[in-house]
């Protein structure tokens, strides 16, 4: 079994979750098992193989998770973003439009310097709003984003047109 066809085989579907009508992919059930995630940091390493880059960028909370492991067996550094209020000393912040509302995500001044290769990279892409605003954070901060890596698209929400200008990648996608 390759790692996508075992990281498929763990994940949990839950319907009807967080509301009526939505299909919920939850990476509990991935992450509990040890060859789970391993498939995990193996299949999102291979991705990064030919991708120079600086440091990765996780989006809270679950970008936390594969980002750190990720930095950690690639050798690199970890920025955080995280939600508003979260950081401490002088932030950079950037409010943007959710499907149901609004939101702020932020990152300390001096996490990325002008010019640093950035990958940036999350547990899910679905809607895509809060990766652009992460992409659009990190370049207000000078980053350079090399790419975008998520563990799950769900593509028929179409989020990966609103990062368009980014190369863009997943390990399972789900139409």
């Amino acid at each position: 079994m390759n790692n996508e066809e075992r990281i498929k085989s763990l994940l949990r579907l839950v319907p009807d979750f967080p509301k009526k009508g939505i299909l919920y992919y939850d990476i509990s059930t991935v992450l509990r098992d040890r060859d789970g995630l391993q498939a995990c940091m193996s299949a999102m390493a291979e991705r990064l193989e030919s991708t120079d880059f600086d440091l990765i960028a996780g989006i809270e909370s679950r970008g936390f998770i594969f980002g750190t492991a990720l930095a950690d067996r690639l050798k690199k550094g970890f920025v955080l973003i995280r939600k508003e209020g979260k950081l401490p000393g002088f932030i950079h912040k950037l409010d943007y439009a959710l499907e149901y509302g609004h939101a702020a995500i932020e990152i300390c001044d001096g996490a990325v310097t002008q010019g640093q290769k950035v990958v940036l990279v999350d547990d899910l892409l679905a809607t895509g709003g809060t990766a652009a605003a992460a992409c659009k954070l990190l370049s207000l901060c000078g980053a350079d984003i090399q790419k975008i890596l998520f563990l799950i698209e769900l593509g028929s929400l179409e989020g990966r047109d609103k990062i368009s200008e980014y190369k863009t990648d997943s390990i399972l996608k789900f139409e």
